[in-house]
């Protein structure tokens, strides 16, 4: 937690991957570029589903070798591609945090196979679906502005993969493979060389039995030396990846992983304890972190609610108060939305039951979990009043 902050845009001028926000002519010309990219893009966005198929296509006919680079199987990627678009979209005007979120994705961008040449390729293509898609409402203006945004959007990433002189990614090996419910599995993956994350952040994964379809997940652990790596993956509806992983991996199995993403790591403020909220298996990256905690000396005063829909849906729920028994600074509450019977826990959903406890003003909080839990829990806690800048979270969430 008290590790160092992750690539800001400073950071970034200083390292030569960032020349400045969108647009020239000062404030006003900024302004105006910003404008036409969500104007245009607001236009599209109820087609946005057709609009990826049509980017794709005209992507492998202009660069055909960059078919290779995807699954057979295109739905999961054509997702990612708009969530993507929408962020940067979002984000367009803000470039201290749009920077090292780019700079992010062109490293691992690099694993792929992703050559300078693909850019532009990449470029062309995108800004010709949202044309066709906005039909009349096109103008010069409009194409000006996207061409001006993907030059910043693609040197960023391209000159953040030119830089890195680390792996592209890194092979591990399956060293056990615990399957805790029909949906919810515990896999330790051993790499050869540590990979360099931070306790909060997450890795794409790629298994032997769905090739060139990447899922995220995040550690369960803090980095270890013997580059050890322990992963929660739950089954989801349609995950091609996370019902393979809990149904059919196996120790031996080899997985490819990708280097490290993510914004959620941040400065711990001396003085404040900290409140971590958890769904479901956002606890992975929260338990990372108590782990990290665990090995300091000066561990703030630390409140863990866990949450679910059911007690069986807390399903690492005995280690973590096997946790608090050995850390007299931790405290554990379990929060269920349903009520049963012999299940001690606070009732309702997470934002409920935080909120119950007022503002927590004198902490700094850690939120993780499915992006509609955040959305509940950040917007209510700032009802009750928690300052803003005292919650955090990872404003982009892969998968």
């Amino acid at each position: 937690m008290t590790a160092p902050r992750l690539n800001s845009a400073d950071q970034a001028r200083a390292n030569g991957l960032y020349t400045g926000p969108v647009g020239h002519g000062g404030a006003a010309g900024a302004e105006s570029v910003v404008a036409l990219i969500r104007e245009s893009w607001a236009r599209v966005e109820p087609e946005s589903h057709d609009l990826a198929k049509h980017f794709y296509a005209l992507l492998f006919e202009q660069a055909p070798e960059t078919r290779e680079l995807f699954p057979i199987n295109m739905q999961v990627q054509r997702g990612r591609l708009l969530r993507a678009v929408v962020h940067v979209v979002h984000m367009v005007d803000q470039p201290d945090q749009l920077a090292p979120f780019l700079a992010q994705l062109g490293r691992d961008h690099r694993k792929f196979g992703v050559l300078a040449r693909h850019y532009a390729a990449l470029s062309q293509a995108l800004i010709s679906a949202v044309r066709q898609f906005n039909g009349p409402a096109w103008s010069r203006e409009t194409e000006q502005a996207w061409v001006q945004a993907f030059e910043l959007i693609t040197g960023l990433m391209s000159r953040a993969a030119e830089a890195e002189t680390g792996p592209a990614s890194w092979l591990g090996r399956v060293i056990a493979h615990r399957r805790l419910s029909w949906d919810v599995a515990v896999v330790r993956v051993q790499t050869g060389a540590p990979i360099p994350y931070q306790a909060g952040q997450y890795l794409s994964v790629e298994t032997p039995r769905r090739p060139r379809l990447w899922r995220y997940f995040s550690p369960a652990n803090a980095p270890r030396e013997d580059g050890i790596l322990e992963f929660h993956v739950r089954a989801v509806p349609d995950g091609w990846v996370s019902r393979a992983i809990v149904a059919h991996t196996q120790a031996g199995d080899t997985w490819r992983i990708g280097p490290p993403m993510g914004q959620l790591p941040f400065h711990r403020t001396p003085g404040r304890g900290l409140l971590l909220v958890a769904g479901g298996t956002g606890l992975a990256p929260i338990k990372a972190m108590l782990e990290q905690l665990a090995q300091q000396s000066d561990s703030p005063r630390t409140e863990l609610f866990v949450g679910g829909h059911g007690w069986s849906d807390l399903y690492d729920f005995a280690s973590l108060r096997e946790l608090s028994y050995r850390n007299s600074w931790l405290n554990v509450i379990p929060v269920v939305e349903c009520e049963e019977p012999g299940a001690s826990a606070e009732l309702g959903t997470l934002a409920d039951v935080i909120t119950r406890y007022g503002a927590w003003v004198d902490r700094d909080v850690v939120v993780c979990g499915s992006p509609a839990m955040i959305r509940a829990t950040v917007s209510r806690m700032l009802v009750a009043g928690t300052p803003l800048d005292h919650i955090h979270y990872d404003p982009f969430v892969m998968d």
